[in-house]
């Protein structure tokens, strides 16, 4: 029997990042994974939705080139070359990490993994095959999540989806019912509605992406409304069936029922932990609601097994997976004596504007007893903005009143998910208001708006 020092289950963005570090440390390590190597994240998220959220930036880019003085007619797209693409995408960087396995000598074993049935042993089981045991003296489980269904409304791939199934339906809708508003939700309403399908989202909540800033959720939903997208807040889902037509859903905001029949509907109302299978009871490890319990140094209650990304719970993001990852190794090699810091992990929407925020929101900071000051600073402003014409949007910048150490920040605009990690390190170094203030960004940029934002909270703005 092979014996390791880290056994990794799962070699989705966690899993993979931590047997990399791992082995940088010096361990013998060996990843369990059934499916190819970059887990949900790399082949069935991400990557392909991100490729495919490119592709309908180019094509709405494409249909404002007038605007910019480029003239074009006969405008088109080829809705299975934008899927293919995608694909080749993700398919690329799995290959990539298999590379990086190798180089960092990494055993990949393939198959389905789960905790043996005496400490410190890991079964897998390769397809169509018996299963092997391994042992290690470490066992760390990040297998990640995967979608939550709906009652009475049966996933078939063709007019039922979840993200996976839309990932790969190479066949373009007239019209889609998006249920849930959340990041990947949106990302596919800004999909189809960019390549001109009519879009319904419907969202349980009072607002879009429920947990984000408040002001953010009400400016991105009235731009999403002038581009002809139905968005319906504070609805809930009571039923669907399909017919001739397509699929027709059953909805009720406060005492008021409705009925709406489109051609496809995505179901994209969260995620679930994918702990089923993986012998947690049968090794004692403690569980609540599916998630895996974990301390601040991702151990389980039983010694040797570990457990980071979204298995442990929220926020189920890939760079959170990631970081986790790292931290935990580092702290099995004694490298390390700290894990991450959950409220310093930004969130990222990718439709178009985008969304990013991090830290404390206003309504946070108060309730959590802080006096704040807030800065904010508008994209139409800026000489950048204008110039490229994405002035949509706006930076909001929270900071403690007394000294002014920046709390958090939201961004609702072109380019937010990049520059939020201005603020995501400065969170790191304890910034405040003037420090962001006083640092000379480049002009003309987009950056200039989270300075101009920051000096606005003292009343410094000069730019609006």
């Amino acid at each position: 029997m092979d014996a390791f020092d880290l056994v990794v289950i799962g070699a989705g963005p966690g899993g993979y990042v931590a047997a990399i570090r791992a082995a940088q440390l010096g361990m013998k390590v060996a990843v369990v994974e059934r499916d190819r190597p970059g887990g949900v994240c790399l082949n069935w998220g991400c990557i392909p939705s991100k490729a495919i959220l490119h592709s309908a930036e180019l094509y709405a880019a494409a249909k404002d080139d007038a605007d910019h003085g480029i003239l074009r007619s006969g405008l088109s797209f080829d809705y299975a070359k934008v899927i293919d693409r995608s694909r080749a995408a993700a398919d690329r960087l799995a290959k990539g990490v298999e590379f990086l396995f190798r180089k960092n000598h990494v055993k990949l074993l393939a198959g389905t993994g789960r905790l043996g049935d005496d400490a410190g042993s890991v079964v897998f089981t390769p397809e169509g095959k018996d299963e092997e045991h391994v042992r290690a003296k470490h066992v760390l489980l990040a297998t990640g999540s995967t979608e939550v269904k709906l009652p009475g409304l049966e996933i078939d791939g063709e007019a039922i989806l979840t993200s996976r199934e839309a990932l790969i339906d190479r066949r373009f809708p007239k019209s889609i019912a998006v249920i849930g508003a959340g990041a990947v939700g949106l990302e596919f309403a800004y999909v189809y509605s960019t390549f001109g399908a009519e879009v319904t989202v419907v969202e349980m909540a009072d607002q879009i992406l429920p947990g984000a800033d408040r002001d953010v959720a009400a400016e991105l939903t009235t731009i999403l409304g002038k581009r002809g997208m139905k968005i319906r807040t504070g609805t809930r889902f009571e039923g669907g069936r399909r017919s001739v037509d397509g699929v027709t859903l059953s909805l009720r905001r406060d005492e008021e029922s409705d009925v709406v029949t489109v051609e496809k509907v995505l179901v994209a109302v969260g995620r679930r932990p994918l702990s089923a299978g993986l012998g947690l009871e049968g090794a004692g490890v403690e569980t609540e609601r599916g998630f895996v319990k974990v301390d601040e140094r991702y151990r389980t209650n039983v010694a040797g097994i570990y457990a980071i990304g979204d298995l442990i719970g929220a926020p189920l993001l890939a760079h959170k997976a990631m970081a986790e990852g790292v931290a935990c190794v580092e702290m099995i090699a004694g490298r390390r004596e700290t894990g991450v810091d959950r409220r310093k992990i930004p969130a990222c929407i990718y439709c178009q504007p985008e969304v990013a925020w991090v830290g404390l929101s206003e309504d946070e900071a108060r309730a959590a007893g802080h006096e704040v000051k807030v800065g904010r600073f508008p994209f139409r402003a800026l000489g950048k903005a204008v110039a490229v014409g994405h002035t949509e949007g706006f930076v909001k910048i929270v900071a403690d009143a007394r000294y002014g150490e920046v709390l958090g920040c939201a961004i609702l605009g072109r380019g937010a998910t990049d520059l939020i990690a201005e603020i995501g390190l400065g969170m790191t170094l304890e910034t405040t208001l003037t420090e962001i203030g006083r640092t000379v960004h480049s002009h003309p940029t987009l950056t200039e708006a989270i300075a101009e934002a920051a000096l606005a909270a003292d009343g410094e703005a000069i730019h609006f």
